[in-house]
């Protein structure tokens, strides 16, 4: 089959994966690098992503794609940041009438998007908002093996995340 021996996707967003939001009442951790020039306007979001994910996410067996609303800006303000070489980012497509009847169904905006950037390959999509529903459509859309993983927006990728990724991956043929 063509194109089998590619390593499968990782389909990454940044907010709630990378940049933790939505817990009370305490701070989150900041991890500033230093490295911002004194004269640009910073995200004081960007303060929240832990460097240790460039890392993990590079050691993972698969490749790395951004799937998220910053899109191209994640190579920009989060790779260099987290130690990540420039990455492959999905182009989201225009909204159609056929993306908001997926929304009244409860399908996520990205679900449809994702499936055909994939092209048939593995992936894993690492996001806050995937549901239930995006998974049974995935599993009948999507020829090959794929992992939809939600995460906690709270608290971000954590170990759990992690191993739950590699475990997926390493069971891959």
């Amino acid at each position: 089959m063509p194109g089998s021996a590619q390593r499968p996707l990782l389909f990454l967003d940044v907010d709630g994966p990378l940049i933790p939001f939505g817990a009370a009442p305490q701070p989150y951790p900041t991890y500033p690098t230093g490295t911002e020039p004194l004269d640009a306007p910073a995200n004081p979001l960007l303060t929240r992503i832990n460097p240790e994910h460039g890392p993990r996410l590079a050691a993972l067996p698969c490749e790395v794609v951004w799937a998220t609303t910053w899109m191209a800006d994640a190579n920009e303000c989060i790779a260099p940041r987290i130690g990540l070489p420039p990455l492959a980012v999905v182009i989201w497509p225009e909204p159609t009438d056929v993306d908001a009847q997926d929304e009244r169904d409860g399908l996520h905006w990205k679900t449809r998007a994702l499936v055909e950037w994939a092209a048939g390959r593995p992936f894993a999509w690492v996001d806050d908002e995937v549901t239930d529903t995006d998974r049974a459509w995935v599993a009948s859309h999507h020829p090959a093996d794929a992992l939809l993983h939600r995460v906690d927006p709270r608290h971000g990728l954590t170990d759990g995340d992690y191993a739950a990724l590699d475990s997926w991956l390493g069971q891959l043929p």
